[in-house]
């Protein structure tokens, strides 16, 4: 399942943010993925977020964060 959600992505993920859910991870998960309310968005940041995709493989991997 990893492999198709991974193979999905049309950049590249680094294996080292899909293996622990990181206080980014769990703010996007919080907001359910709504950007408009990320502080990453609110940063101006000139990149494409990919924090929801990285989200959803962390579902898939690890399972709902324990809050």
């Amino acid at each position: 399942m990893l492999n198709s959600l991974a193979a999905n992505q049309p950049t590249g993920i680094s294996d080292s943010i899909t293996r622990n859910w990181t206080e980014q991870a769990l703010e996007c998960y919080r907001l359910n993925g709504n950007c408009s309310e990320c502080s990453i968005t609110k940063g101006h940041y000139s990149f494409e977020c990919q924090m929801p995709k990285v989200v959803e493989i962390l579902k898939a991997i690890n399972g709902a964060p324990e809050e």
